[in-house]
């Protein structure tokens, strides 16, 4: 491994990389973006669950571990912000499972007619040369614009006062109408607002008429409290109304959260959502704005409700998950479970990173009625094992099996999917994919501080991030190791 000498070392690495780069993504202007972009503090007021991390388990204990997959990005978009003013995140901002998946892995594409390709690999864990990692990678079917089915999407907009910062309604709108731009003129939308009341703003419209929905959004202005409850219930209802068979419906919400009239339990908007979820309507929850976002509900919402959630922090981060990310709204492999069956004459213990409140039992893992995790068209998911060899381990065989089940089709049978995870005995040069993962993860557990972090550093974290840069259309690979930079310089602060 290269050795790094701080800050500036880092930068100037980061802007040769960039150099070579051809998208759209400019390193130097990002960085001077950071600068004072917020001049608030981030994170006060905004509501997080706590997270316990996962701890190693004895094989001869529980050698099966079993979870839902998680598609996520929100938790990384957050700390991305947090830097930009100056900050490190707070420990139980980071889900280090959302770092993994904010990012797009090079996979092979599902095989035969299946919805969903699995791949491993294992390698030498940095942070402590005595164990070792497996990287488990999930693909869903990438589909040509041509392939996606008919859209129904319902907007539901957050237009309550707490939106009416530059962060938040404003920066939603331009999503908005940038996606009205990428439908196709047989997709359909409608507008569902909520403050202290909730009004259908616009009636289901063809994309064709792009310019009627791009005004009905242009027109939007903030003020009164937060009627969410309510407003969800409506925006449902819209969508069962014109509810498309075979097609894409789906709910997209943008909100800081803060509901505060009406139904505001996060028990009862789970309540609410799983049950529309049952009748084929699709969630995604962008989250805006920091100071009183309630990241705590919102994902667990999102989660109940066959749902992805996902933070706009910035006009880069909209043409991500608006533009250059759309097909994943469309979900390809539905209540998406992994199963992990580790050797006990070959691992001693094992640590999921990451996925702590995806956990699932045993039992739920070949129950169809559990709910699970989806899985959007071209999406990859990516999960990490730290393992601790037994004693007197050997080279060759399989460490584990990793075991898939998903639904092409919600309310379907599962789809059994299985492979071995085999140990090489070349492992002095980790895999790419595994060493970005890694890269990943130890930026991860530096920000939370975790106790399970060894020897991992910034510079560990960003040269392992850059062994993975021959992969990275759209520069955010990049983008990382320049977090990574400004995470160091702010605890050298």
């Amino acid at each position: 491994m290269k050795k790094l000498f701080g800050f500036q070392t880092l930068i100037s690495v980061a802007l040769a990389v960039s150099s070579c780069m051809t998208d759209s993504f400019t390193l130097d202007g990002y960085l001077s973006e950071m600068e004072g972009e917020y001049t608030e503090t981030p994170g006060e007021g905004d509501k997080f669950d706590e997270l316990k991390e996962n701890d190693f388990v004895l094989t001869t204990d529980q050698n099966v571990s079993t979870f839902s997959v998680d598609a996520d990005g929100a938790s990384y978009a957050y700390m991305r912000r947090y830097l930009r003013s100056g900050r490190l995140p707070s420990a139980n901002s980071v889900r280090i499972e959302e770092y993994l998946n904010y990012f797009t892995f090079n996979y092979p594409e599902p095989a035969g007619d299946h919805s969903v390709g699995i791949n491993a690999e294992v390698g030498r864990c940095p942070w402590n040369e005595e164990h070792m990692l497996i990287r488990l990678g999930l693909k869903g079917r990438s589909l040509k614009a041509s392939q996606m089915p008919d859209a129904n999407f319902v907007f539901l907009i957050d237009v309550s006062g707490s939106m009416n910062t530059d962060d938040k309604l404003p920066l939603l709108k331009t999503s908005l109408k940038t996606l009205v731009d990428k439908l196709r003129p047989t997709d359909r939308v409608s507008i569902v607002t909520y403050s202290g009341g909730v009004q259908l703003l616009l009636e289901s419209t063809l994309a064709k008429d792009a310019d009627k929905i791009k005004n009905a959004i242009g027109k939007l202005s903030a003020s009164g409290s937060t009627a969410g409850g309510e407003a969800m219930k409506m925006a449902y209802e819209e969508a069962l109304a014109n509810f498309i068979e075979g097609g894409n419906n789906r709910v997209i919400m943008g909100t800081d959260g803060d509901f505060n009239v009406g139904v505001t339990s996060t028990e009862a908007l789970m309540e609410m959502v799983q049950d529309f979820a049952s009748k084929g309507v699709y969630l995604t929850i962008c989250g805006f704005g920091s100071g009183n976002l309630n990241d705590s509900m919102l994902e667990t919402v999102s989660n109940n409700g066959n749902g992805t959630y996902e933070y706009i922090d910035s006009e880069d981060e909209m043409t991500k998950v608006f533009v250059n990310e759309r097909s994943k709204f469309y979900s390809v492999a539905n209540d998406t479970k992994v199963q992990v069956t580790f050797d006990s004459t070959k691992v001693y213990s094992y640590r999921l990173i990451g996925y702590e409140n995806r956990a699932l039992s045993e039992d739920d893992f070949e129950n169809d009625d559990k709910d699970a995790g989806e899985i959007g068209a071209g999406q990859t998911v990516t999960a990490l094992y730290e393992i601790v060899p037994a004693e007197g381990f050997s080279e060759g065989g399989a460490l584990a099996v990793f075991d898939v089940r998903y639904k092409k089709a919600l309310g379907e049978e599962s789809i059994p999917l299985s492979m071995e995870v085999m140990y090489e005995d070349t492992l002095d040069e980790v895999p790419t994919e595994l060493d970005f993962a890694a890269g990943v993860a130890a930026y991860g557990m530096i920000l939370r501080d975790s106790k399970y972090k060894g020897t991992a550093t910034y510079e560990m974290a960003f040269d392992l991030v850059g062994t993975g840069l021959g992969y990275d259309p759209y520069g955010y690979r990049l983008q990382l190791q320049t977090m990574i930079a400004a995470a160091q310089d702010i605890k050298v602060k």
